[in-house]
């Protein structure tokens, strides 16, 4: 079975972005993107919750060569298959053979889809959305977190190469600059390092689409 088409349902600013990236850096912009308006509620519509009952971007649509459809939620999931599915791009270590590039290139993949993702939504929560409710004791212990335990790893990487797992742009490059834009929008990752990083990575025709 293979697919035909790949749609992703996006809104700027959030994780779907990370995937828009991807989608560029793999296949130009051969392939389909509707926005979903998420300050209108669209995403709590029954249409939208029939393709994704989490009501979230991204969702990515999988047409199959039968003409079936399919969804696939998590943007974390949506990376990993999608670099692998395109080997010659060289976005991912080969997944049938072990090798320590793929085992780092995993467990850097979702320590950002997972861990950081997890602290920066906490903060962002309640920062700017939750109000009145908003925990500011949270707010301090996912900050000093990201801190003291996140950014020395990060820099570490980037001391020793221009990208997260070494000297070649991957997937995770996609999701980790993702990342450090958003901790950036939050006085985090405020050093040289994480600002050159970006640097590079933005020059990309990919990124400059994807944030387009």
């Amino acid at each position: 079975m293979k697919f035909t088409r790949l749609k992703l349902y996006h809104y700027p600013a959030t994780r779907s972005v990370r995937v828009k990236w991807l989608l560029h850096e793999l296949l130009g912009d051969d392939f389909d993107v509707e926005v979903v308006p998420l300050y209108d509620g669209v995403q709590h519509s029954p249409q939208y919750l029939e393709k994704n009952p989490n009501h979230n971007v991204p969702s990515l649509e999988i047409t199959l060569d039968n003409g079936e459809r399919r969804m696939m939620l998590e943007s974390g999931a949506m990376v990993a298959l999608l670099a692998d599915l395109f080997p010659e791009k060289g976005l991912a270590p080969a997944a049938d053979v072990f090798s320590l590039e793929r085992a780092d290139y995993l467990q850097m993949l979702h320590f950002a889809t997972t861990s950081m993702d997890m602290m920066l939504w906490q903060i962002r929560v309640h920062t700017h959305l939750l109000g009145s409710d908003s925990d500011e004791k949270t707010t301090i212990r996912y900050r000093n977190k990201f801190t003291q335990e996140v950014e020395p790893q990060l820099k570490a990487r980037l001391g020793e190469h221009h990208h997260i797992c070494g000297t070649r742009f991957s997937a995770v490059d996609c999701v980790m600059g993702q990342n450090v834009n958003w901790a950036r929008a939050y006085g985090l990752c405020q050093d040289a390092m994480f600002s050159e990083y970006i640097g590079r990575v933005s020059e990309r025709p990919a990124y400059v689409k994807a944030y387009s």
